[in-house]
């Protein structure tokens, strides 16, 4: 395989660059940057939850929309106006479901705390991307909540964070762009809390299967790379 995007080696992830408060309306909002990737999260709270949570003793609930804007990709994306795509939704999902698994919804209130993460510019890796910096838009909510005396205690358990990793010509190579992860044998989403814990393995054999050393390869990697997006997140809030 020919040289890296930004000369980097297999095992080095892109470039990283957060930057918070990049919109004064939301409570929380963050641009996120994995090389030409770049990621617009907003965290907007509403006092109420959805229908089906009613009368479940003043817990709170966190979601998640993701959106292509049209400009995003080379050819025009197309707005999803009525119907959503599957992979739309299934992105929506995971986001949600990674966020929400280290918030205490007890803790939270009867609120709910929605995340736009709409991807201004996709060369691969925006789902990894929407969660790294859609877990930074949420701490920076929740802070605005505590500040304000809307929330008592931090219902925050750990930071989270996501990168892609992949199988190349039986080469593994983390944080994949755009045209490493055409050509990917197997393509990898690892989403792992800023103390080890794994939330999430997405994993699938496009082209040739994978075994376990492989995917034990892949996990190493994904495991060392957030680390630097972690300090990343830290250096947002300081």
């Amino acid at each position: 395989m020919s040289l890296r995007s930004q000369g980097r080696s297999a095992s080095q992830p892109r470039p990283l660059k957060i930057t918070p408060k990049f919109l004064k309306n939301p409570m929380g909002s963050v641009l996120v940057e994995y090389g030409e990737t770049r990621v617009l999260c907003t965290a907007s709270v509403e006092d109420s939850v959805p229908n089906w949570m009613r009368g479940t003793r003043g817990q709170g609930w966190v979601t998640a929309e993701y959106s292509l804007l049209p400009g995003s990709t080379h050819d025009r994306t197309r707005r999803e106006r009525q119907h959503l795509s599957g992979r739309t939704q299934e992105i929506q999902r995971l986001i949600g479901r990674s966020l929400r698994s280290v918030v205490d919804m007890k803790l939270l209130g009867e609120r709910t705390i929605i995340l736009d993460c709409d991807v201004l510019q996709a060369d691969g890796g925006t789902r990894t991307a929407a969660i790294t910096g859609g877990y930074v838009a949420l701490k920076l909510a929740i802070e605005a909540l505590i500040k304000q005396n809307k929330i008592k205690t931090n219902p925050l358990r750990d930071a989270v964070a996501a990168v892609s990793v992949g199988i190349i010509e039986e080469q593994v190579y983390v944080d994949l762009d755009y045209h490493e992860d055409q050509k990917a044998d197997v393509d990898l989403n690892v989403v792992m809390t800023a103390s080890g814990q794994l939330l999430e393995v997405q994993g699938t054999a496009e082209k040739r299967p994978f075994n376990r050393d492989q995917l034990n390869k892949m996990l190493d990697l994904a495991s060392d790379a957030l680390k630097e997006a972690f300090d990343e997140q830290n250096a947002a809030f300081a």
